[in-house]
């Protein structure tokens, strides 16, 4: 047993967006952070001021860094990602919400630790979030990595959707997450996930932001990053805008910062539509503004209903130029109320109702204006008449955002959650493979 009275846990929750972590018992995490990373390849100069330059040989021809050498550097955290550096890629470590990097994802951690919340890992207990569809390897391998390299003195994982509902105060309900990734969708009874009746669908936050990027592209409205170009007032309230020349900037660092400005203006006035959206309906709808870094103004009319309505009838993105390469997968992804009713008709018949009553929107997408309403409408025309169909959101969009980060603050601070810790002995004494039985 573990007795970590006196020595506050650290709930981490990395996302496919974002990193989360801070200490249990607080009802915010102190570090937000993208989960993304910046890398450069062959990169073995520590000093900032020599990243930029490439070498240059005798004939003064530049020679991009060696690839072979296998050294990559990596920029973590918002404050480096937004510095832009000559041939610095985008990774993500998270592909599906399963980890596909752990090099990138200990880079992560270590940044939330020792930069972002300044403790040693050592003095405090970890309590993990992870997805419901997590392998077992996957659990194994993040419980090595605490043990063995961060030497934490104790561990937990605790599954999304639970914590989301402790969140809530509940022990059962159907859990809804919509997050940059995807969009998961997951029964939790009396505090454990119903493993076989897990949904997820690819369409989640950056495939909206993408969604609209294309969009307003096809419009011929150029996002201009904000490394591209310098603003200069000549008069109060007038500026001039001259472009900047950055040829060494990758494909994946632009799209990153277009999708920053995107995801701002989809947050700011996108809304998902009462009714399913139609072009007809939608043509003579009312101009939103919205003024991008450069400081021109959009005028953004239908495609403020049309970019959310994609969770609910994916086939709409057909009908957004560029966006054809998912075609493809369309016929297999349903819509949201679709994917709820298929998700409660795989639990047990006892349970049915009781989750229909209980249906928690979590995640940074589900604070999109109007998706509780048009979700709960929907699913009252399609569910069976006898269920009471009641979807839960927090009226706080950022406890919607943090919501799986605040249930596992409540729970690594809870008395009687002390004993179940997964300690550094019992690790020592029964390995990695032990987390299976300590954390179901």
């Amino acid at each position: 047993m573990y007795g970590g009275d006196e020595v506050s846990a650290i709930v981490v929750d990395l996302g496919s967006h974002t990193c989360k972590a801070g200490y249990a018992g607080e009802d915010a995490p102190k570090a937000v952070f993208p989960s993304v990373v910046g890398t450069i390849d062959g990169m073995d100069i520590d000093d900032a001021a020599n990243a930029n330059s490439n070498t240059e040989d005798a004939n003064n021809n530049v020679v991009e860094p060696d690839k072979q050498k296998g050294k990559r550097k990596l920029f973590v955290g918002s404050q480096a990602l937004n510095f832009r550096r000559d041939q610095m890629e985008i990774l993500s470590p998270i592909k599906d919400g399963i980890v596909s990097d752990w090099d990138i994802v200990d880079n992560v951690w270590e940044h939330a630790f020792r930069s972002c919340l300044m403790i040693d890992p050592k003095e405090h207990p970890m309590l993990l979030a992870e997805p419901p569809l997590n392998t077992q390897q996957q659990r194994e391998k993040a419980a090595e990595l605490m043990f063995e390299k961060y030497k934490v003195p104790a561990l937990f994982m605790a599954k999304n959707p639970v914590l989301t509902s402790f969140a809530s105060g509940r022990a059962t309900s159907l859990v809804v997450d919509c997050g940059g990734g995807s969009t998961t969708i997951a029964p939790v009874h009396e505090g454990y996930v119903l493993q076989k009746a897990v949904i997820s669908s690819p369409i989640g936050g950056d495939f909206l932001t993408d969604c609209l990027l294309k969009s307003l592209e096809s419009k011929g409205i150029k996002i201009k990053p904000r490394y591209s170009f310098k603003r200069k007032e000549i008069r109060p309230g007038e500026f001039q805008v001259t472009d900047v020349d950055v040829p060494n900037t990758t494909e994946s660092y632009k799209l990153f910062c277009q999708r920053m400005i995107v995801s701002d203006i989809k947050d700011s006035i996108c809304r998902v539509p009462d009714t399913p959206y139609d072009d007809k309906s939608y043509s003579n709808i009312p101009m939103t503004s919205y003024e991008l870094p450069d400081g021109q103004t959009l005028e953004i009319g239908a495609d403020r209903f049309k970019t959310p309505d994609v969770m609910f009838n994916p086939s709409i993105v057909q009908t957004i130029p560029g966006m054809e390469y998912y075609t493809d997968m369309l016929p297999l992804v349903r819509g949201l109320p679709q994917m709820v009713i298929q998700s409660i008709s795989k639990c047990d018949v006892d349970i049915r109702r009781e989750l229909y009553s209980s249906i928690l929107l979590a995640g940074g997408t589900s604070s999109m204006q109007q998706l509780k309403e048009r979700l709960e409408k929907d699913l009252l025309e399609e569910s069976p008449q006898s269920a009471r169909v009641k979807v839960l959101a927090s009226g706080n969009t950022t406890e919607r955002r943090f919501s799986v980060w605040i249930g596992g603050s409540i729970l690594a601070s809870l008395g009687s959650f002390q004993q179940m810790w997964f300690s550094k002995s019992e690790y020592e004494e029964h390995g990695a493979s032990y987390i299976q039985r300590k954390c179901p």
